[in-house]
C-alpha cells in the first residue's frame, strides 16, 4: 500500500518506509494517511483511531487461534493428569469442536463493536501483532494449528474407520490392510490441518507447501524408479557379501498382484503422510523464518528430550545427525549465506524425522542414523526439483520393495503377504539383523550414492530452487 504523499513537504521528501497493510488477514481501515510502523513492533495504545472491520477469514483465523489455545491447554492438564494416574500419555482433542463454536460466537459479537470501544480495538492490533510478523503469520503459531487441526481429523478419521470395522486398534500384526487404514488416518489429518493452515495464511491451495514447481508427474516416478533401485542395489550388496539370504516365493498366482497393489497403495499413502509432515509443511513452514539459533534450539531441545527419557532403540543416530549439521549451518549463518533459512530448516526437519523413528522397536542406531541422512537427502531434492514429489515417490517405492517385493524387515517389524522370503546372516553390523537393510551400514553407502546421482540428474541448473525461492516468497 503506498505512503501518501505529504502535501506540505518538499518534493525531495526522504521516502517512508511502507505501514503494515492489514488487508492480507482480512483487515480493512479508512483511507486516512495512517503512522508508518513495522509489523514487528508492538502496536501503541496511541495510535490513531481507525475503524477496524473483519471478514470472515480474519474471524476464522482468531476462532482458531484461540480455539487452538484452549483447546492445547485442556490437553495438556488432561494428559498429565491421565499421565499420573495410568502411566499413559493421552490427548483429548474432542473438546476443539466446541470451543471452536462458542469462542467464534464471541468473536463475532466483539467484532461489531470493535469501531466503537477503544480498548477493544487496542486488543486487536496487540492480537495481530502477537500473531503475525512481516505480514506473515509467525511459523509458531502456523505449526501449533497445523499440529492440533491434524490430531482433530486423525481423531475424526480413526473413529470412523474403528465403528465401520475397517481399523481394529488391538490387532498388532504388520498386514496391508492395517498398515493402509492405519496411515489413512494420518493422511486426513495432515490434509485438513493442510487446508486450514493454508486458508488461514491465504495461500491458494494446500499445495502451495512445497508441491508446487515443475515437472512434478516426471520427478514423482523417477522418485519411484530412483527408491525401488537404490533399495535393490542394497540387497544385492548385502545378498553379494553373504549377509542376506533369499528363502523361497511366498506368493504365485492372482496374489502377487493382489498384496503388491495394495502394499503400493499403503506405502503411496506412507510417503504422503510422512513427506507431507516432514518435507512440505515443516520444511516449507520453518524456511520461510527460522535462523541459525532457533534451529540449534530446536535441535538441541530434541536431543535432550531423548536423553532424559530414552536410553535405547539407537538414540544415538539422532545425535550424530545434529553434530553432522551443526558446523555446516554455522558457516551459513556466519558467512550469511542466500538461503541458508532452507538448510538451516533441513538440519531440523531430518534431524526431528531420525528421532520419530526411535518409537520403532527393531531399530538401531545405523537405522535411525539412516532415516535422518535420508530425511536430509528429501531436503536435498526439495531444493533441487523445487517440490516433494521426488521424494514421496522414493520414499513410497523405497518401503515397497523392502517390505513386499524383497520380504526383508522395515524398521524391524516384518510383515505379512510379501512376495520374496529372506532371511539375515551374520554380524548385525553388516547384516542388519532384526532393524533390516536399513540396520546395516551399507546402507550409509547407498544413500550417499543416491544423494550424488539426484544431484548429477537434478542438480546441473537447479531450475527447482528458482520454483522454490519464488513459492516460499
Amino acid at each position: 500500500m503506498p505512503f501518501p504523499e505529504d502535501p506540505t513537504g518538499p518534493e525531495n521528501q526522504t521516502p517512508q518506509p511502507e505501514p503494515l497493510q492489514p488487508e492480507a488477514y482480512g483487515f480493512t481501515r479508512n483511507e486516512e494517511p495512517a503512522l508508518a510502523s513495522s509489523s514487528d513492533a508492538l502496536p501503541s495504545s496511541d495510535a490513531p483511531e481507525e475503524p477496524i472491520q473483519f471478514n470472515l477469514r480474519s474471524v476464522l483465523g482468531y476462532i482458531l487461534f484461540v480455539a487452538s489455545l484452549l483447546g492445547a491447554l485442556i490437553s495438556l492438564v488432561t494428559g498429565l493428569r491421565t499421565l499420573v494416574t495410568t502411566k499413559h500419555i493421552a490427548l483429548f482433542p474432542s473438546i476443539f469442536p466446541v470451543l471452536s463454536v462458542g469462542i467464534g460466537l464471541l468473536i463475532f459479537l466483539l467484532a461489531k463493536s470493535a469501531t466503537r470501544w477503544r480498548w477493544l480495538r487496542w486488543t486487536f492490533r496487540w492480537l495481530r501483532w502477537t500473531f503475525f510478523g512481516n505480514e506473515e503469520l509467525r511459523a509458531g503459531w502456523s505449526i501449533a494449528i497445523f499440529a492440533l487441526m491434524t490430531a482433530l481429523f486423525a481423531s475424526v478419521a480413526g473413529f470412523v474407520l474403528v465403528e465401520t470395522h475397517l481399523l481394529n486398534p488391538k490387532e498388532h500384526l504388520f498386514t496391508a490392510s492395517s498398515a493402509f487404514f492405519g496411515e489413512l488416518t494420518g493422511f486426513v489429518g495432515i490434509v485438513g490441518a493442510a487446508v486450514v493452515v493454508a486458508f488461514i495464511e491465504r495461500r491458494r491451495s494446500l499445495l502451495a507447501f512445497n508441491l508446487t514447481g515443475p515437472r512434478r508427474t516426471t520427478h514423482f516416478f523417477s522418485g519411484l524408479a530412483a527408491g525401488f533401485l537404490a533399495l535393490s542395489a542394497l540387497v544385492g550388496a548385502l545378498a553379494w557379501g553373504h549377509w542376506l539370504s533369499f528363502g523361497p516365493v511366498a506368493l504365485s498366482g492372482a496374489a502377487i498382484f493382489k498384496f503388491g497393489a495394495i502394499w503400493g497403495a499403503a506405502f503411496l499413502v506412507v510417503g504422503c503422510v510422512e513427506e507431507g509432515i516432514f518435507r512440505c509443511y515443516l520444511q516449507f513452514t520453518l524456511t520461510r523464518s527460522i535462523n541459525f539459533w532457533w534451529a540449534l534450539g530446536l535441535v538441541a531441545a530434541i536431543c535432550l528430550d531423548l536423553l532424559l527419557r530414552s536410553k535405547g532403540n539407537g538414540v544415538y543416530g539422532v545425535y550424530y545427525i545434529a553434530l553432522l549439521g551443526l558446523l555446516p549451518c554455522l558457516i551459513l549463518h556466519i558467512r550469511k549465506t542466500p538461503r541458508s533459512g532452507f538448510w538451516q530448516a533441513a538440519w531440523v526437519t531430518s534431524t526431528l524425522f531420525g528421532f520419530i523413528h526411535t518409537g520403532n522397536g527393531g531399530e538401531n542406531w545405523i537405522g535411525i542414523f539412516a532415516a535422518a541422512l535420508i530425511g536430509f537427502v528429501f531436503c536435498v531434492s526439495v531444493y533441487v526439483t523445487g517440490s516433494a514429489w521426488w521424494a514421496i515417490g522414493c520414499h513410497a517405492a523405497w518401503d515397497w520393495a523392502e517390505t513386499f517385493f524383497y520380504g526383508t524387515a522395515d524398521s524391524g517389524n516384518l510383515a505379512t503377504g510379501h512376495y520374496l522370503s529372506s532371511n539375515p546372516l551374520g554380524n548385525e553390523f553388516w547384516s542388519g539383523g532384526a532393524d533390516g537393510p536399513e540396520g546395516s551400514i551399507l546402507v550409509i553407502g547407498i544413500i550417499l550414492l543416491l544423494l550424488a546421482a539426484l544431484l548429477v540428474i537434478h542438480g546441473r541448473k537447479q531450475p527447482g530452487a528458482a520454483a522454490l525461492e519464488r513459492a516460499i516468497g
